[in-house]
């Protein structure tokens, strides 16, 4: 059977430079499927995207709410032409109502141990329009290590520097931060992986440079250990989401190879000041992820914010509007404040205010974010610190034998297709 597997395209962030990461989801998935299921991957991102008529179907990988218009236009163009469609990812989980309408079946929750079934339903035409796994959370020693394969690698590099692989190392976050989806998606408790399939899946890797995309590496203290004392032979060079603040787990970090962290920063705290400071002790950088709009920002708070990231030597900033997802805490406290603007899907791209702010009119927060961007970066630019970043790294890779020098194949180009 084939499966023609499409991750949609996304419109991007304007002051952001644009690079490509090879997707993490597709590969999950594709590591849960049937043996005898031929899969053909395209990142529309990077690649250029037909329909093959003679597919059997066509999954829709979706993470983000902004992709969702994208795959409806994939999925109502495939069932004109009577191809079937499945549905699944971050996004398919969030919207599924909406996302029934364009779907001949949706899969809720997470995949192993639950392909077999679809599939062996689709073969016997009784393919449910639902399986909803949702809080339903398979063992999680049946993830397996993401089948890469289905990947075409040479396209993800960034000036013929190669970018990162992604892999997780669990799943579940016991935190409920009011921007966060996490707890609807993952569930509210940690769900560790053995630390020897992680390191099995990291080896199997070919790329030096990983994102560890758990919710947060700051649950268990005898587990990190753990695991970042099985990383370090490893040689690896790796980022993440925010990491314990605690100095045994904060050296062993480094020592394995930690290159630097996403925090967020939404306040000009002690906490957010002595985090970043610690983790440049480490010789860990830092990149933020610079949340606008809460209800304690106004103009004067914001600028002061980006200045404080300044005066705390923040590497690097990627500033964003908060945005109301679905299912997350906040989105729930704007929605009874009737403070909710918008529900066009192409907006919630972390660019746009697509609700009310509390001290300021949406055209005032869209500027600020603005401004933000060109004053933290006024001096250098976005790329230039970028270029800095990937210099850290290189040093490192050179200074302990893992560095090699990236050779991409020619370039191809590609337009994308309009369905």
């Amino acid at each position: 059977m084939k499966l023609q597997l499409v991750y949609p395209s996304w419109p991007k962030l304007e002051k952001q430079t644009e690079f490509h990461l090879p997707p993490h989801g597709p590969v999950v998935f594709a590591a849960s499927l049937p043996d005898d299921i031929e899969v053909d991957f395209v990142d529309e991102n990077v690649q250029k995207f037909e329909i093959d008529a003679t597919t059997d179907m066509i999954g829709l990988s979706v993470m983000l709410t902004c992709q969702l218009p994208r795959a409806f236009e994939i999925a109502d163009q495939s069932r004109r032409m009577g191809i079937p469609v499945l549905f699944g990812g971050i996004a398919v989980m969030l919207h599924s109502r909406e996302v029934m309408e364009h779907a001949d079946s949706v899969f809720l929750g997470e995949a192993e141990g639950r392909m077999e079934q679809v599939f062996e339903d689709f073969k016997n035409k009784k393919l449910k329009k639902v399986y909803d796994y949702m809080n339903n959370f398979p063992e999680i020693e049946l993830v397996k290590t993401a089948k890469r394969e289905i990947l075409q690698r040479d396209l993800y590099n960034y000036r013929g520097t190669q970018m990162l692989d992604l892999v997780h190392a669990s799943r579940g976050c016991r935190f409920n931060c009011f921007p966060c989806c996490n707890g609807f998606l993952g569930g509210r408790k940690f769900r560790p992986r053995p630390v020897k399939a992680v390191i099995e899946e990291m080896e199997s890797i070919p790329n030096n440079r990983l994102f560890i995309v758990d919710n947060s590496l700051s649950h268990d203290k005898e587990w990190l250990t753990q695991l970042f004392t099985a990383m370090k032979p490893l040689k690896k060079k790796w980022v993440c989401h925010p990491l314990m603040d605690d100095d045994k787990i904060l050296k062993l970090a480094a020592d394995a190879g930690c290159w630097y962290v996403y925090q967020a920063v939404f306040d000009t705290s002690e906490t957010i000041k002595t985090r970043v400071q610690r983790l440049h002790d480490h010789g860990i950088s830092v990149e933020g992820t610079i949340l606008l709009g809460t209800d304690d920002h106004d103009e004067s708070y914001i600028k002061k914010l980006v200045e404080f990231l300044t005066q705390i030597k923040l590497d690097m900033a990627e500033f964003t509007i908060l945005t109301p997802f679905p299912k997350s805490p906040i989105r729930e406290k704007f929605k009874e404040q009737g403070r909710i603007l918008s529900n066009n899907w192409l907006d919630y791209t972390c660019g746009k205010a697509v609700f009310q702010p509390k001290h300021l009119s949406c055209e005032k927060l869209e500027e600020l974010y603005n401004w933000a961007w060109d004053s933290f970066y006024g001096d250098s630019g976005y790329q230039t610190k970028m270029g800095e970043l990937f210099f850290k790294v290189i040093k490192k890779e050179i200074l302990d034998g893992t560095y090699r020098r990236y050779n991409p194949r020619k370039k191809r180009s590609f337009k994308k297709k309009t369905l």
